[in-house]
């Protein structure tokens, strides 16, 4: 399976858009296009080896707030101080979103207080191998918290906006640092700094990588106290094995659902004036 973070793909086509300019209206028109256009470049590269396409999205009030409430809390401060209409792009945004559900011949999971984040681990839980082959499984996201999902044999990633293959040598690594460093990106501090350090502007303390080297020696001989820091919080909010297990039902059940059939595409691509990709429409 390709399973495609929507988010980034549609963020990618818009921000691609609007280049450097920041008071642009964005023409909804183009970027359906650029969207779909897109869906149909990964498809024809990946699905022979890796089958059929996975639209993976993110929805609202996602369950992280709840047990870190800032999480992400800068961003909605960036778009507010922000030039852009954000309400408006958003709006554009969920309405090609949505006739991705509609009318495409994919699968489409979205489920209530789940990133796009939780649909892909999941996913890979439900159909990683731990050891063997499997059915190969293809992560299309630049974002690297995807790489501890690599602990699976069949799991890959493409980065689609640098064109580029991501991967690491140890998986369980990987996490552990990603654990104790933090997600700047995010709001998540590093595991040895506050919870609101990002919001009142304070600093960091530093998390040096021997200090790294020597929770990872104190994990693998059991004799890391992991009260000592804030690893348990940071190990909720990165570990994708954490997504609370009814999102996880929900997941599976979404995924055992039907795609749309094609029978709607057609004359989805006369009403929105899909003229260029028309020719493609078997591609999609």
């Amino acid at each position: 399976m390709i399973l495609v973070d929507l988010n980034q793909v549609m963020i990618s086509n818009l921000m691609a858009q609007i280049g450097s300019h920041k008071d642009v209206d964005v023409d909804e028109n183009l970027l359906r296009h650029m969207i779909l256009n897109a869906l149909r470049g990964y498809k024809n590269k990946f699905s022979a080896e890796y089958g059929e396409l996975v639209i993976c999205c993110d929805s609202t009030n996602v369950w992280r707030k709840d047990v870190f409430p800032y999480y992400k809390a800068h961003r909605k401060s960036a778009r507010d101080s922000s030039e852009l209409d954000w309400h408006n792009l958003f709006n554009c945004l969920n309405k090609v979103r949505d006739e991705l559900k509609e009318f495409f011949p994919y699968k489409f999971i979205m489920v209530d207080t789940a990133e796009a984040d939780d649909v892909i681990g999941v996913l890979c839980h439900m159909h990683g191998k731990m050891l063997g082959d499997g059915d190969p499984i293809m992560i299309l996201s630049g974002d690297k918290d995807f790489m501890q999902l690599q602990k699976f044999s069949n799991v890959r990633q493409w980065d689609p906006i640098r064109k580029r293959k991501l991967a690491t040598n140890d998986p369980h690594k990987f996490l552990i640092e990603h654990i104790l460093k933090g997600d700047r990106g995010d709001g998540i501090p590093n595991a040895l700094s506050p919870g609101d350090v990002f919001v009142t502007g304070g600093r960091q303390k530093p998390v040096r990588q021997t200090f790294i080297n020597k929770v990872i020696e104190e994990i693998q001989s059991g004799s890391f106290d992991y009260d000592s820091i804030e690893f348990r919080r940071n190990e909720t909010l990165v570990d994708l094995y954490q997504t609370p297990t009814h999102i996880s039902v929900e997941v599976a059940k979404q995924y055992e659902n039907e795609p749309a059939n094609r029978s709607g595409l057609f004359n989805y691509f006369i009403k929105n004036r899909l003229t260029n990709l028309m020719e493609h429409i078997g591609e999609f």
